[in-house]
This record gives C-alpha cells, structure tokens and sequence, in this order.
C-alpha cells in the first residue's frame, strides 16, 4: 500500500520520507520489523505525533524504545472517519500523554 509519504506496508517492510534536519538534509526511513501492516491512518498519526515532538523540543523521546513503544500503540487501531488535522494533533496529544515522559 503506498501513500504520498512512501510504502505504509509490504512483505518486505516500507518506508517512510523524512527532512532530519532543517533545511534540505531529506532521508528515507526504512522499517521491516511490523508484524502487521498498518493502515494509512496509522501512518498520518506517527507523521502527527512526530511532527508534535519536533513542535514541543522532544524528539529525544524516539530514542527511548519503551517509550516509543506505548506511544505507538496508541495510535493504532480506531476509527478513521472524519481525518482531520485536529484529529490527528488530538490523537498524538493523547499518544504523548499516555506514553508518559519517558526515561530519557
């Protein structure tokens, strides 16, 4: 399944397009290790949660598995209907809340 952002899921994993560093430093973030695919929602979710990270001086968080873990977890499964910025700023919101502030 592909999106505008790069190959949500296949059997031989995807990918995702990714600016690291501000301006023009673009990578491909490459993962294999999902033991499912994921929907399109799911992934305009994580763009949203790691978009709010940058926003709020955390990215240190995505260095933390665990944490990243739970909030992942978070943003998978549900409804969805009516995909809305807002809705997906709500939904990392409630990610970042319950993943917790993390080790790090």
């Amino acid at each position: 399944m592909y999106t505008l952002k790069g190959t949500v899921a296949g059997r031989d994993g995807g990918w995702m397009h990714m600016t690291l560093r501000h301006p023009y430093e673009d990578h491909s973030l490459r993962f294999d290790q999902h033991a499912r695919p994921y929907r399109a929602v799911d992934v305009l979710r994580l763009e949203s949660l790691l978009r709010q990270l940058v926003d709020e001086g955390k990215p240190h968080l995505l260095g933390d598995p665990e944490w990243v873990g739970r909030a992942v977890a978070c943003l998978t499964g549900g409804r969805n209907s009516w995909l809305t910025q807002r809705a997906l700023r709500r939904a990392a919101t409630e990610a970042m809340a319950t993943a917790g502030p993390g080790t790090l």
